[in-house]
């Protein structure tokens, strides 16, 4: 074998360790302090949450089950029915499977919205809706359930004897409202929107000093799609009635675990743990909220709805076992059978998430 000669180029030196290493080991000595300090808090607990636990109320946990695949059907008809107002046909049990399948992608896998998102929208344009309709379903789906999360809270608020500003409960509720009707004035008024992106577009050509008219045939073709949406009073009434009824099946899914354990908890403490457990899952620390979303269960499900710490442990186990867990398992078992054959097809639908409107 011949030997390198003199000139010949040194050896490349071994990759340098992340500058970084260290902040896995203070992420993972954190979370083994937080699974510690809940053991401890548990532990005197445990005994009495175990007894709840094996004289579950089956009825009760049948119940919860159903609660919760009404939730994601009702989610499922949500994008069924925004889809179908930009024109997209598509039936109750292709969306929802889709619910299945991007939820537990959601809930399982790390950056697991990132994996959904491309997911949801990869198998909306492959039914047939353009690249601006599937994003449009995905913002506006996202935004709605958003906006019945915070109602829920103020519900919460008011039936505690909170003091909720009126202003913003017309956030909540406006901001709604307003942005159903803005895409639907979009759709029905394209020369006005046309005009003010134009004007928009001109004044960025002129600072760029280029034609004026530089990038509006990009413009008219997003407006042509934007008008095919035709999101009248009826798709969006509909609309709010099946996001209304994902987020109250979710709600009763709770109520029906704090049942089968044998509690008894308040409504207004029910509204407030859902509320704050749902907003504490969208910090992305661990997917699924897991640790951190259980553990602010229990504390309010102890301190708003009124019950027993070992009460509170048992039935945040039976809620995130059925909502997180078992909808997890069902979900990877629907992409299985559905959707793993042709994931690695249309890689083009997948990177016009990342392609920006010119």
């Amino acid at each position: 074998m011949a030997q390198p000669g003199p000139d010949a180029p040194d050896a490349e030196p071994a990759p340098k360790r992340g500058r970084f290493r260290w902040v896995k080991w203070v992420a993972g000595i954190a979370l083994l302090a937080l699974l510690t300090g809940e053991a401890i808090y548990l532990w005197p607990r445990l005994h009495e949450s175990w007894k709840s636990l094996s004289e579950i109320h089956w009825g009760w946990l049948s119940a919860c089950i159903a609660a919760q695949a009404v939730s994601l059907s009702g989610f499922g008809a949500l994008q069924r029915q925004l889809l179908q107002a930009g024109g997209v046909r598509v039936s109750q049990r292709k969306s929802v499977a889709v619910i299945y399948a991007s939820t537990a992608m959601s809930v399982t896998l790390p950056a697991g919205q990132v994996f959904s998102t491309a997911f949801t929208y990869r198998e909306t344009r492959r039914w047939g809706a353009s690249p601006i309709v599937a994003s449009w379903q995905l913002a506006i789906s996202g935004v709605i359930a958003a906006s019945g999360l915070a109602l829920i809270g103020l519900a919460g608020a008011i039936a505690v004897g909170g003091s909720v500003s009126p202003f913003t409960l017309i956030i909540s509720i406006g901001g709604m409202v307003a942005l159903i009707y803005a895409g639907q004035y979009a759709s029905t008024h394209p020369d006005s929107l046309e005009r003010a992106v134009g004007w928009v577009v001109g004044k960025y050509n002129r600072i760029r000093k280029q034609r004026l008219d530089v990038g509006m045939d990009r413009v008219r073709e997003v407006i042509d799609q934007i008008e095919s949406v035709k999101l009248g009073v009826r798709d969006g009434g509909l609309s709010i009635v099946w996001a209304v009824l994902h987020r109250g099946g979710d709600v009763a899914c709770l109520a029906f675990a704090c049942y089968a354990i044998g509690a008894d908890p308040t409504l207004a403490g029910l509204l407030i743990t859902f509320a704050i457990g749902k907003a504490v899952g969208t910090v992305p620390f661990a997917p699924g909220g897991l640790v951190y979303v259980d553990a602010t269960l229990i504390a309010t499900l102890t301190s708003a709805a009124a019950l027993p710490a070992s009460q509170a442990v048992a039935a945040a186990f039976v809620y995130r076992g059925v909502s997180f867990i078992l909808v997890a398992l069902v979900g990877w078992i629907v992409f299985l059978f559905l959707f793993r054959r042709h994931q690695h097809e249309d890689v083009d639908f997948a990177a016009e998430l990342e392609r920006p409107i010119r």
